[in-house]
């Protein structure tokens, strides 16, 4: 099966799969001739819509596989018949990594001692503590697993939330009651018409005074004028790895908004990013090739 791939890394990873042959494309060249008969389309990580054209080329395509969890931009978009899997699994580790890293950041004034360094001022003070919070993690998914097991070292107690109740897992219907009882609250959901702006005034202001948001799912599942709102009160405190719009244009009153750690979407932008998403395509691509369902299918004939 003809697969397009964007990169030489992953043409060498597929390679070594039975019944893969991969062919190297470059997203902004004219497709290669073996896109009339490819089954099956790799688009570039962190692709948005736009990339949704190249399918154009490949009349014989059966299947996207994409590099990354975040499927929204494609659902429903793709011509009849294509199904789609995403590459869920693959950056769970790195985002959750990141979590960790900004709590830690936020709670032990991190961000705050560096500004007063750039400023060469010894500011010495007691800070907060991550041991002993209470975090209410929202997405109970592969990230949400990954993100429990490194936090649960640092002796907090952590809530899952999902879409629905399950053994272990609370329901979003749950969260008016739950959110109030948090000290931070943490979003790794998908991006989807449930999630898009779930995060509102509502949402904020049933948090407690003080307590800490942070965004690893998309930009658009917080409205961006509720969270300013919020910040520039002073009653809430963020750190948020994705924003909406973005990337963030010059001038954007979140880069200056009190109580704010922004980071330029780099919770799975590790060295070892693009070998495991491939490792993950490399799965989904094999069984699909074999005449198997994917397990990361979103979307298909199924």
């Amino acid at each position: 099966m003809t697969v397009l791939v964007p990169q030489t890394e992953g043409v060498e990873i597929l390679s070594e799969v039975d019944g893969l042959r991969p062919v190297l494309y470059d997203p902004e060249k004219p497709l290669p001739d073996e896109a009339a008969t490819a089954r099956a389309l790799v688009p570039p990580f962190l692709a948005t819509s736009d990339a949704i054209a190249l399918t154009d080329g490949m009349p014989k395509l059966e299947i996207v596989q994409l590099l990354t969890a975040g499927a929204e931009a494609w659902i429903g978009k793709l011509p009849d018949g294509v199904a789609l899997s995403d590459g869920r699994g693959a950056h769970g580790g790195a985002t959750a990594e990141w979590v960790v890293s900004v709590l830690l950041a936020v709670y032990r004034h991190l961000d705050r001692f560096v500004r007063a360094q750039d400023r060469g001022v010894w500011d010495y003070h007691r800070t907060e503590e991550l041991a002993g919070k209470k975090i209410l993690i929202i997405g109970a998914g592969d990230v949400g697993a990954k993100t429990k097991a490194r936090l649960e070292p640092f002796d907090v107690e952590i809530t899952l939330v999902g879409r629905s109740a399950r053994d272990g897992v609370h329901g979003w219907d749950e969260l008016p009651q739950l959110l109030p009882r948090h000290d931070a609250t943490v979003l790794i959901v998908p991006l989807t018409d449930e999630t898009r702006g779930m995060v509102n005034a509502e949402f904020l202001a049933a948090m407690p005074d003080g307590a800490l948001l942070v965004n690893g799912a998309r930009g658009p599942v917080c409205d961006t004028d509720a969270l300013l709102a919020e910040l520039t009160s002073g009653r809430l405190r963020a750190a948020v790895d994705v924003t909406d719009p973005e990337p963030l244009p010059e001038g954007h009153p979140l880069f200056s908004a009190p109580g704010l750690l922004l980071t330029p979407h780099v919770g799975g932008s590790v060295p070892l990013a693009m070998r495991r998403a491939y490792g993950v395509a490399a799965e989904q691509l094999a069984a699909f090739a074999a005449g198997d369902e994917p397990p990361n299918l979103v979307t298909g004939a199924y």
